[in-house]
Formats: structure tokens, C-alpha cells, sequence
């Protein structure tokens, strides 16, 4: 699931990095200025003492003057700067507290939103998030005189698993088929948990069906490896039927049924897989 990258702190602010620097960056000025002032007074101090008993210049008693008024201002200037670097604190623990709150909204939005498009069971897509990805597929096919496949797959006798080892074993099952099938899928295609043991494969942009016979070959032979469970091994045999657009069907609902029709054709021959002929009614091996 991408993450939401765009997400933007209100006009205005700045990041608490930002902050941050400004902060240390104030707060070095601030004991430049004190240290300032504080070397000021020193100096004003020595020059009263040096000319208490002088004859009265007056030249100097105004520069000893002057100097002085700066010495105050430069004392203002250090008291209001460690006020305002106070104010720089509070904002850096109120942004800190910000981001906290921001980043913990936007990880429980990517939770829901990641609940809302996947198998909880085994982390694959679901059917909406595979109908999505189906529809849009269609579109680009149809723009771009492509093929695709949808191949919907039944893991056979799956029901005696559940019946005779439990549904533990049955849910184990059913993630190690799912991961098997995710290390059989190209990255422009999807793989799809439809529900129970019934899983959905979006194959794009295919060049001829064979290609769609050659994956097919391919899952059903991951499925097939023995699955290592506390019960023992258990070998998972799988059915697939496969539905081409478009000449099997226009629409994702039409390619769904037309490859659910085609497995129950491979599932009652048992030849592994089976492609569908809308065109004549039959259903091709």
C-alpha cells in the first residue's frame, strides 16, 4: 500500500527541524548578547572608577553616558531574548506534539485503508481491490487493443482439510497457497483471495493465450509443492479456469464467470486448468 506522501502541516508552520535550528541558533545569540552586555558593564565600571577623580571633562562624562544607555539597552535586549527563546521552546514541544498526533492519524488512515483492500487472512488483495485493478485493466486493454486473463483458482478437496485437521490447519493452509502464488505473479499483474479457497489472478497485457497456459502451469505447480504443517505434509492440488477478453467477455463480471465457469470444468476432468470458449458454450483444456 503506497504511502500518503502529500499530507502538509497548516500554512504557515514550520517543521520542527526548522525550529529546532532556530532555536540553537537564538539561543547562541542570546549568550553572545549577554556576554556582551555583561563585558559593557565591565568596562563602564573601570572607566568610573578610572575618572571619578579626574577634572571634569565633560566630552568624556557624555561618552560615559552614552556608553551606559547602551549598556541598558544591550541588558533589555538579553532579558527579551531569552523570552522570546522560551516562546521558541513552547512552539518546538507544541509542534513535536503535532507531528506525534499527525503521524499517528495518518498510520491508523494507511491501517484502515490497507484493512479496507486486503485478505485479512493471508495479506492479499480482496475482491474489491481485485475489481478495481480489473477495471481499470479493462479500460487500458480496451484503449490500447491489448489481451488480458482473469484465471479463478479453487484449491480442491480443501474442505476435507478443515473437516479432518481443523480450521487452524485449513487458515495455515491457506497463507502458505497465498505466498505461493504472490512469488508467481509478475508486478503488473494481480493475485487475489475471492474468498473461502477461491483465489483470483488478473494476468495483463498478454501477447497469446499461451501465455496465460504457461502461468497457470506455473502456479499449479508451486501450489502442488507439499506444505510443512504441525499435522505432517499435506499436497494441495488446485483447479483454474481462465476467461481472455475479450473474447471471453467485456466486462469484470462477465470474465469472473466465465472463469469460475472454467474451473469447475478443469475441477470435474481434473486436468489442472481449463480455458473458456463463450463464443460455442464449451470450455477448452
Amino acid at each position: 500500500m503506497k504511502k500518503n506522501r502529500n499530507v502538509k502541516l497548516p500554512k504557515g508552520a514550520k517543521p520542527v527541524k526548522s525550529l529546532t535550528q532556530v532555536l540553537r541558533q537564538s539561543e547562541h545569540v542570546k549568550e553572545i548578547v549577554k556576554e556582551s552586555a555583561d563585558e559593557l558593564a565591565s568596562v563602564n565600571t573601570i572607566l568610573n572608577e578610572e575618572f571619578a577623580d579626574s577634572a571634569h571633562l565633560p566630552k568624556l562624562d557624555d561618552a560615559l553616558e552614552k556608553s551606559e544607555a547602551v549598556e541598558i539597552k544591550v541588558q533589555e535586549a538579553s532579558v527579551k531574548l531569552a523570552s522570546v527563546n522560551q516562546a521558541l521552546k513552547a512552539e518546538v514541544r507544541e509542534r513535536h506534539h503535532l507531528e506525534r498526533q499527525l503521524a499517528t492519524v495518518l498510520k491508523q488512515q494507511e491501517e484502515t485503508s490497507y484493512a479496507a483492500l486486503h485478505d485479512s487472512l493471508t495479506g492479499l488483495p480482496n475482491r474489491a481491490l481485485f475489481n478495481d485493478r480489473l477495471e481499470h485493466g479493462l479500460v487500458q486493454a480496451t484503449r490500447h487493443g491489448w489481451t488480458l486473463a482473469v484465471m479463478f483458482m479453487d484449491l480442491d478437496n480443501f474442505k476435507t482439510i478443515n473437516d479432518s485437521y481443523g480450521h487452524d490447519i485449513g487458515d495455515e493452509v491457506l497463507r502458505i497457497v497465498a505466498a505461493r502464488l504472490e512469488e508467481n505473479t509478475r508486478g503488473e499483474d494481480t493475485v487475489s483471495r475471492h474468498g473461502g479457497d477461491e483465489f483470483l489472478y488478473l494476468l495483463m497485457d498478454m501477447t497469446a493465450e499461451h501465455d496465460a497456459r504457461i502461468i497457470a502451469q506455473k502456479i499449479i505447480q508451486a501450489v502442488q509443492m507439499p506444505c510443512k504443517l504441525s499435522v505432517g505434509e499435506l499436497i494441495i492440488t488446485p483447479s483454474i479456469g481462465i476467461s481472455i477478453f475479450p473474447k471471453d467477455g467485456a466486462t469484470a463480471e462477465s470474465l469472473t464467470k466465465s472463469a469460475d465457469a472454467a474451473m469447475y470444468q478443469a475441477k470435474r476432468s481434473k486436468s489442472g486448468y481449463a480455458f473458456a470458449t463463450i463464443a460455442t458454450g464449451e470450455v477448452n483444456n
